[in-house]
């Protein structure tokens, strides 16, 4: 079973959240559209921007955000964007999925090959990385909703398929199709989830050094301050010493 990466916790120790506020809620946002312009405006008859709507606020998204975002794809002007996934490997052989929504393919495809091209990596073809990953839905919650014991156990009865918990958390992992409805068993036994959504779990994490975990940190940010990229997932873990000295 594949640990959880450590990433997310050595983020917020570089302090990067507040410069990128205002981006990450711009990303929200164009899901949000694109999901409700795709389906029903109303979330609860819509579960993409049922999802969508639920990341926004997991990260304190302005309602006011929310709210144009749905709006906006009522509208006739809203724009049309491409989703694209991008796969290609970082320094070392570390494997890198870029899912992205743009209005410019050519545009996104050029930014993110030189990324890759900076970085000592390389853009690969679709699917020559997918394969060492499970498309999945992740259900998160804090680590005092309960013992570990608990969370498998509420899990296991809302019809999850795995759970990974440690001192910061739960991650409780379920096939595509039953996001939503584990998501909504979950809730009436441990309460609203922190976040609900679909994820490329890595099959395995290859565990870097303080040079490898630099290059790819430089890489994965990179991408991740492209407007048109919207999520980026590899495979590596940053061990406790080697973050200590990032």
């Amino acid at each position: 079973m594949a640990g959880h990466s450590k990433w997310a916790n050595i983020q917020h120790r570089k302090g990067r959240q507040d410069a990128a506020r205002s981006k990450l809620f711009s990303k929200l946002a164009k899901e949000i559209t694109v999901a409700a312009k795709m389906g029903d405006p109303d979330p609860d008859k819509n579960p993409r921007l049922r999802l969508a709507v639920k990341a926004a606020k997991a990260v304190s998204c302005p309602k006011d955000v929310i709210d144009r975002a749905i709006k906006k794809s009522l509208g006739g002007d809203a724009e049309s964007y491409t989703e694209i996934r991008y796969e290609g490997y970082g320094v070392n052989g570390i494997a890198v999925i870029v899912e992205s929504m743009t209005d410019n393919v050519n545009r996104t495809a050029s930014n993110v090959r030189s990324y890759f091209a900076k970085c000592g990596g390389n853009l690969g073809q679709t699917g020559s990385v997918s394969h060492g990953f499970d498309r999945v839905g992740e259900i998160s919650y804090p680590a005092s909703v309960g013992s570990a014991d608990d969370v498998m156990m509420a899990a296991l009865e809302a019809g999850a398929d795995d759970v990974e918990s440690d001192e910061e958390g739960h991650w409780i992992y379920t096939s595509v199709e039953n996001l939503n409805d584990v998501s909504d068993a979950l809730e009436k036994t441990l309460g609203e989830s922190t976040e609900s959504k679909l994820i490329w779990k890595p099959q395995t994490l290859t565990e870097v050094d303080l040079e490898t975990a630099q290059k790819l940190m430089r890489l994965v940010d990179m991408l991740e301050d492209d407007d048109d990229v919207q999520t980026v997932t590899h495979n590596f873990d940053i061990p406790e010493e080697v973050a200590a000295q990032l």
